[in-house]
């Protein structure tokens, strides 16, 4: 069987709806793992995607954050949030929250994690720090599923360019968070659990980004960045057929600043 499995940092699910529905009634995908939907779980649009045919698990809070997963094979096993995850002790708060920054379920035959890294903000941040606990929450947190016989893989937005081939001027980035050290050294940990790094075949151009800026034109300079990544255990990396960036998807008006990322599997 083929299974096509996306990820999407949707920028605001509530915003961004009609775009989706567009998206997955063309796209025709599997298994959506959806980031950012800036909405609480409650207000999730369960029954538009239903319509489509998908069943959604959504956690989210309405804030800059939340994660989805849906699905046309199924969706069980749910898990929301890391069993690890730390905490931030957010500007407004007294005490660390939890953010719902990861979700998990099983789709047919595969697993799959939907995660939203959070950004670090700046090198010298509290929120820097907090990305690097979370990274390592998240390795602590896939080594059973990695290590297993089923498909598996942890698809989303981390917040970090694995190389410096995976941002369009590493110089331009000098000093500043995504592209450091500590964050590609917590990135690349990922496979010491048994994860590699799916990553998706140019297409229009040599390297294939997935987030460009708003501001300054970046988009259509192509000054991007490949942080929303697929990172599959070896069943899941034996099976894939195919993985592209749809770009389509980033042009026009009233779309998200990150493009979606499609891996077909032959199982």
């Amino acid at each position: 069987m083929t299974v096509r499995i996306a990820t999407w940092n949707i920028n605001s699910v509530t915003a961004r709806l009609p775009k989706l529905l567009e998206w997955l009634d063309g796209a025709k995908p599997d298994v959506l793992c959806l980031q950012e939907l800036k909405c609480a779980t409650d207000s999730f649009p369960f029954e538009a995607v239903k319509e489509l045919g998908y069943e959604a698990a959504a956690h989210g809070t309405g804030r800059w954050n939340g994660v989805a997963i849906l699905s046309k094979l199924g969706l069980t096993d749910v898990v929301r949030g890391l069993p690890e995850q730390p905490g931030y002790l957010a500007d407004d708060a007294l005490l660390p929250e939890t953010e719902p920054r990861a979700i998990a379920a099983t789709c047919g035959p595969v697993r799959v994690w939907s995660v939203y890294v959070p950004n670090g903000r700046e090198v010298d941040h509290a929120h820097y720090r907090y990305k690097l606990e979370w990274l390592e929450a998240l390795r602590r947190s896939v080594l059973e599923d990695a290590a297993g016989a089923r498909p598996f893989a942890v698809l989303g937005d981390f917040n970090v360019a694995p190389t410096d081939e995976d941002v369009y001027d590493r110089a331009a980035f000098e000093g500043l968070t995504h592209v450091t050290e500590r964050e590609r050294a917590a990135l690349a940990a990922l496979q010491t659990a048994g994860l590699r790094d799916v990553v998706p075949r140019p297409l229009k151009y040599d390297r294939p980004y997935t987030y460009w800026d708003y501001r300054a034109l970046c988009f259509p300079k192509n000054r991007g960045m490949r942080i929303d990544l697929t990172y599959g255990n070896k069943p899941f990396v034996e099976a894939v057929s195919d993985s592209y960036v749809d770009r389509e998807a980033r042009k026009g008006k009233g779309t998200s600043d990150h493009a979606p990322v499609v891996v077909d599997l032959a199982l």
